[in-house]
């Protein structure tokens, strides 16, 4: 019977530390693959990403984005507009929902 348990004991303490070993690996794995140097293409990548980020902040829009973007932007929107009944399309819709079967309860 001792021995059934130390058995049992052994299994759920053999589980749990192997559980923690591939947590304890997987996170250190990321940790020291930030901490190398990046492989150029990723390197790359992240710079471009960061190099629109600055440049679309400073513009404070799109990135590069002339009058023939300008006009076409608004000409899209004039279409959304016209194919949905106007309103204004840079505010999300007030929604109002009812139920008969409900409010004539209510009343």
């Amino acid at each position: 019977m001792a021995l059934h348990r130390l058995f049992q004991l052994s299994s759920v303490l053999r589980s749990s530390v192997s559980l923690t070993l591939r947590r304890n690996i997987g996170l250190s794995a990321v940790v020291f693959n930030r901490a190398k140097d990046l492989d150029p293409i990723q390197k790359l990548f992240l710079d471009k990403i960061r190099s629109y980020k600055t440049k679309s902040r400073a513009s404070g829009g799109v990135v590069d984005g002339d009058a023939s973007y300008d006009k076409n932007m608004s000409d899209e929107i004039f279409k959304l507009q016209r194919l949905y009944g106007g309103g204004d399309l840079d505010k999300f819709p007030e929604l109002k929902f009812t139920d008969p079967i409900h409010d004539e309860a209510a009343k």
